[in-house]
């Protein structure tokens, strides 16, 4: 589908207040990392400080934003926010606890179905695909940082293997992961090898 070459590292951002609370968030804008996630970002941009970073894009949601910083930081490269690496929409169950919610979203057989208020599966597939077609088609010379969520990490999979909104992976990355996806071939063939940045505080 994208053409290489092309090396992009996915990002989840570190832990979240409402991570560590164990509420839902979804769209929510204005939730923080917690101090433990901090620590991960900084784990995070050490972990991608040799690499030839080019871009570092980011969810505009705060909790995103401050997992940016510190990799864009160890490039001199600024933060440039993008509303299509949003996380996927979760409406009025948003605030909501993980347990009895987390699990009724990932079982929903349905990739057209959403809560009230919120984005299907299908329509976090589409968001995702037309953003990744975009950044692609103009990407600068090195490699590209994502600094993203989850469902959307798990969105991007699909679209860059070619896969629909009813094959998404089932599992989603540790806060703080590096997903490193590289296409090297004519064909566009996308390999992905995972690296965390486990950063337990003292």
């Amino acid at each position: 589908m994208f053409p290489g070459p092309a090396t992009l590292h996915l990002v989840r951002h570190g832990e979240s207040t409402w991570n560590a609370a164990g509420r839902l968030q979804g769209r929510t804008p204005h939730v923080p990392l917690s101090a433990r996630g901090h620590a991960q970002a900084a784990a995070t941009a050490a972990v991608l400080a040799a690499r030839p970073v080019a871009a570092v894009l980011s969810s505009d949601l705060l909790r995103a934003r401050q997992s940016a910083a510190p990799i864009a930081a160890a490039h001199g490269l600024p933060v440039r926010a993008e509303p299509a690496l949003r996380e996927q929409g979760h409406g009025t169950w948003e605030g909501r606890p993980v347990a009895g919610y987390a699990a009724r979203l990932a079982a929903a057989p349905d990739p057209d179905w959403a809560p009230p208020g919120g984005e299907s599966a299908r329509e976090l597939h589409a968001r995702v695909a037309a953003f990744l077609a975009t950044v692609l088609d103009a990407r600068p010379p090195g490699d590209v940082v994502l600094v993203t969520h989850g469902e959307t990490i798990r969105a991007a999979l699909a679209v860059l293997n070619g896969h629909p909104a009813d094959r998404m992976p089932a599992a989603l990355p540790d806060n703080g992961a590096v997903l490193t996806v590289r296409c090297d071939t004519p064909a566009g063939r996308w390999t992905a090898g995972r690296h965390v940045a486990n950063t337990p505080l003292a």
